[in-house]
Formats: C-alpha cells, structure tokens, sequence
C-alpha cells in the first residue's frame, strides 16, 4: 500500500465543526419523540414530523451540493448556520402540532444545507491514499458529536426542554465562529456552472438504470431500517424496558459516575436511565470506527457494506429480545448496529464519491442524499407508525424483528443486483 497523504488543517477544522453540528441535530432529534409523547401527541403524528424532517433534510442537500461546488464550501457553511440558529430557537416558543411541525421543517432545511460540505471537504483534500482513513475519522467525528449531544440534551430536558434546544442553539453559535476564523476553501476547481445545468446532470445522473436502481436499494435497505433505529429506540428504551434496571447494569459495569450521568431521578425518587442517551451508535462508533476502517480499507465496498447489514441485522433481533428477556440484551443489540453501521455507512459513502470526478464531489455526495431521503420519509410513516401499533398491542418488540428481516432482504436484494448488473467502476483520482 502507498504511504498515505497526510491530512491538511481544513481537514481538521470541517471535522471540528461537524462534531458541533451534531451534537446540536442529534441533541434535538434523539429524544424529539419522547418530546412529542410528553406534549401528548400520537406516534402517527409523530412519524409524519419525522418523515417529513428526514425528506427535507436528505432532498434539500441535492441543492446545496450544487451551490458548493458554483460558489464554494465555506459561504454555503456560514449560510445554513443563519438558517440553523433560529429555527432551533422557535422549538422554545411553538408548542401546537403544526408549529412544531413547521419548525422542524426549518431545521431540516438548515441541517440540508449543511449536510454535503463536511463530506465534499473531506472528499476535496483526500486521494486514493487515505480516502478510507479519512471518511472513517469524519464518520468517527460524526458519531461524538452524536454521542455528547443526546446525554448532555437528555440530562438538560430532565429540567426543562427549553434547556436542551438552548445548548442545541449555543452549539450552532460557536460552529459559525470557526467557520468564520479557521476555514479555509479546500484547494479544487470550483464550478460557475447553473443551478439548472446541475440538474440536468443530475437527471443525467439518474437516467442511468443502473445507477438509479442501486440508489433505490439503498434507500429501502440501508437507510430506512437504519433511520427507523434511530426514530424509536429511545421511545423504546424509556418507555417499554425497564430502565431502573438498566441503570443498575451501567452502575455495575462503569461506576456511579457514568451511571448518574446517562441517568436521571423520577418523580417516585428511582433512579432510570434516560432513553436518548444510549439509543445511538456514536458513543460506540467514535471508540471503534477508526480501527474497523483500517480492517475493511483491504476489502472492496460492496462486499464490506453487505457483510455489515448483516451484522446490524443480528443487532435489531437483540433489540427486540430485550423486551422478552433481560433488558440488558439492548446494549448488545445496539453494539451489533453500531458495528454494522460503521461498516456500512462510510464505505458507501465512500463509494458513491468515488465514483466521481473529484470536480463533481458535490453532485454526487447530492445524488446519495437521495436515497437517505427515500429513507428517511419512508422510516416514520412506516416503522415509527408500526411501533405505536405494536406497542399498543403489548409487542413493541415487533418493530425490530420486521426490521432485522428488511435488513436481511437488502442483503439479498445487492446480490442479485450485482450478479445481474455488476459493481460500479471507482476514479483512480
């Protein structure tokens, strides 16, 4: 293997700010069906929130893509934080269904502008020499941000919710800052073409079968069942395992300390674990990503992200038998997806960028938020619903066995797609 390119400073810098901006989403988004169960709203409506945020921040990303590579990452940047800041502040003031409903469009909008530039910046200044290492660091920072924001945001609501969006609000303040100070424009060509010649290449893009038969698969195989994790776990964990002692399994293992932070004390004096604040992968991923990219760097895309669908397969059937057995059985089940997601996630990432000329980063990291979106709109009105259902029927359990099973079709839906139609080739540079 040729010795590897180190990184530049932007490098770094994109990284810091990523890990701010999803402290902030996830900080929000993690416990956000808790809060809508705690304002009295249905899981139905719940799940139409949910996918209508998932498709707006997965489609709006086809647009941004392509403004960042006309006019350059750091304007756009500076952008969705002028668009992020108040709208996190609106979720303070707006209690009805359509006003949370609205607000929560204007974050997905904001998260939309934002999602494409970190991954296009670490796309601009890697080469075929660390281009594995450095989407697997982006994606370990990814997952601090991930892991910090729903504990810090869970002990916050526990006192107020308006104290959680505040922290969400201030985290978003400092990310301007350093954009403003430290960011530097990658070194690449960047685009004047039109809004409207992207889209035409975009449509190009699409028009190819092929291509936009594997972007469907990974919408209904990848990306739902993975978002569908993330929009009922922590419902699932606060509301049907028993999280006292749940408690008493993190106190056993890590101490009093790690045990009270992830916790809090009900209104009977018990103490119970605080559902967001185990129901991710990031405080998993941000420990285990680097060393999983430097293990399936030696293998191709495909097969590696075939095998780690696998893996988040036997995680969702551990999720759903720690309702009828021990609920200690969650925290295998979420190291089993976290295992299967750091596969995964950065390899098709990866991937999908790789398959582009370096000029045309942007594009394509916007063509790979389409099926996120599929995904994503597809995971509350289907499995958040499902999971209402379920639960309502005394078998919230269900939901992750039917997921494990989605999983497992996706894995058998990529193989005939290859067999039939075979990998896509990656640029050399």
């Amino acid at each position: 293997m040729a010795k590897r390119t180190p990184f530049p400073g932007v490098f770094w810098v994109a990284n810091s700010v990523e890990i701010l901006e999803r402290f902030a989403y996830y900080g929000i988004y993690l416990g956000f069906g808790i809060y809508m169960e705690y304002l009295g709203y249905t899981k139905a409506q719940l799940g139409i929130v949910q996918s209508l945020f998932l498709l707006f921040s997965y489609a709006v990303p086809i647009i941004s893509g392509t403004f960042a590579d006309r006019f350059g990452f750091k304007k756009v940047l500076i952008i969705s934080y002028l668009a992020y800041l108040p709208s996190i502040l609106l979720l303070i003031v707006t209690k009805s269904f359509s006003g949370i409903a609205l607000t929560m469009l204007s974050i997905a909008l904001a998260a939309g502008i934002f999602k494409p530039l970190i991954s296009g910046t670490v796309r601009a200044v890697t080469d075929k020499t660390n281009k594995t290492l450095g989407f697997g660091v982006f994606y370990a920072m990814v997952n601090v941000g991930a892991s910090f924001g729903p504990v810090v945001a869970g002990k916050l609501r526990a006192i107020s919710w308006n104290y959680a969006f505040l922290a969400a609000a201030i985290s978003i303040g400092v990310m301007l800052l350093i954009t403003i100070l430290f960011y530097k424009e990658p070194e690449r060509e960047i685009e004047g073409a039109t809004l409207s010649k992207k889209f035409k290449d975009l449509v190009i893009a699409l028009s190819d079968l092929k291509f936009a038969i594997f972007l469907v698969l990974l919408g209904l195989f990848f990306w739902l069942p993975l978002w569908a994790f993330f929009n009922v776990l922590a419902m699932y964990v606060d509301r049907n395992l028993d999280t006292a002692r749940l408690y008493l399994n993190v106190k056993n293992v890590f101490g009093t300390g790690i045990a009270n932070i992830v916790s809090h004390v009900d209104e009977q004096g018990v103490r119970r674990l605080l559902g967001e604040s185990i129901s991710h992968t990031g405080y998993i991923i941000m420990i285990l990503q680097i060393f999983v990219s430097r293990i399936f760097e030696r293998f191709r895309a495909l097969p590696s992200f075939s095998f780690g669908l696998f893996v988040a397969a036997l995680g969702f059937i551990f999720l759903g038998y720690a309702h009828v057995s021990r609920p200690a059985w969650v925290f295998v089940g979420i190291l089993l997806f976290a295992i299967g997601e750091m596969i995964s996630s950065p390899r098709i990432q990866e991937y999908i960028t790789w398959i582009a000329p370096k000029e045309k980063a942007g594009l394509y990291m916007g063509s790979n938020f389409l099926p996120m979106g599929l995904g994503g709109f597809l995971s509350g009105v289907v499995y958040t619903s499902l999971y209402g259902h379920f639960r309502s029927m005394n078998h919230p359990e269900y939901v992750w066995f039917l997921l494990a099973a989605n999983t497992i079709l996706g894995i058998i839906a990529l193989f005939l797609f290859t067999k039939m139609l075979g990998e896509f080739q990656e640029m050399e540079e």
